[in-house]
């Protein structure tokens, strides 16, 4: 086994005042490789957005405006992140497009690589909107 060379050794990044992170089984599993760039875009947002339960509440307007979506690839997104598990969204009441959204656990099912969600016998979360 080759040794580890770092390329920058004097700029290792550090942990400092926040600290987002991402599960490897993103990538080990294979969603990084099913999900759209809009999808990737917005997972990303929402986990650097997320407080220490996953939860963050950014307008539907500021995320697809920092993202560079319009409403349509956003809402398309948001949709497909939710029924592949990753994220819930729940709205602050029936009459608003936004909400409460969740970076949930990766699920433990691998998505299914021919198109359809999972590969494995999962329900569909709840919060479709």
């Amino acid at each position: 086994m080759t040794p580890k060379r770092i390329p920058q050794p004097q700029t290792i990044r550090r942990i400092e005042k926040s600290f987002a992170w991402l599960d490897h089984r993103l990538l080990r599993d294979g969603f990084l490789k099913v999900m759209t760039p809009s999808e990737h875009s917005l997972y990303l947002f929402l986990v650097l957005a997320a407080d220490r339960d996953g939860v963050s509440f950014y307008r539907q307007e500021k995320i697809a405006d920092a993202l560079g979506l319009d409403y349509g690839e956003f809402r398309r997104a948001r949709r497909r992140l939710i029924e592949r598990g990753l994220i819930a969204f729940a709205p602050y009441h029936e009459h608003t497009p936004n909400g409460y959204y969740q970076v949930l656990p990766v699920p433990t099912a691998a998505p299914d690589p021919m198109g359809g969600l999972f590969s494995g016998n999962l329900g569909v979360p709840t919060g479709l909107s």
